[in-house]
């Protein structure tokens, strides 16, 4: 589905992308920051926790991997919401999306972007969890 180039245009919004395999990590940063946001990336939970706490600024975006060695995403995205109550969240997943991992994702009201994406794709999810039309919710059907 083609996007409009200004779709997702960031606002230097700070983006925590986390995930424990270093192509596809790699990646979605460039593609991110492409989008015009600030990134930071971390190889997993532990390293997205301290870097977390020692960014200065909030952290408008975390975009996690579901399923990672030691703290899985939603075990990251709980605590980190626990730090930081307004930060938005979604989740990536290379995995057949099971009905209870997305009730789990929809219940705390995060999104779910299924691998392979493409740019457009990322980049429409991104812009659908930091501006959601009044109204509109981003979680899906």
């Amino acid at each position: 589905m083609p996007v409009e180039k200004n779709v997702a245009a960031g606002h230097k919004e700070t983006v925590l992308i986390v995930d424990d395999e270093p192509d596809i990590r790699k990646l979605v940063a460039a593609m991110v920051a492409q989008f015009g946001y600030n990134v930071l990336t971390a190889d997993g939970g532990e390293h997205a926790l301290t870097l977390f706490k020692k960014h200065k600024e909030p952290i408008a975006l975390l975009i996690t991997d579901v399923v990672q060695p030691g703290l899985s995403g939603p075990m990251l995205a709980d605590r980190l919401t626990a730090l930081q109550p307004d930060l938005k969240v979604l989740y990536m997943s290379g995995y057949d999306n099971t009905h209870v991992v997305q009730s789990y994702i929809v219940e705390r009201g995060h999104a779910l972007l299924p691998k392979p994406f493409t740019v457009e794709e990322l980049q429409f999810k991104i812009r659908e969890v930091l501006q959601p039309a009044a109204g509109h919710t981003h979680m899906g059907a």
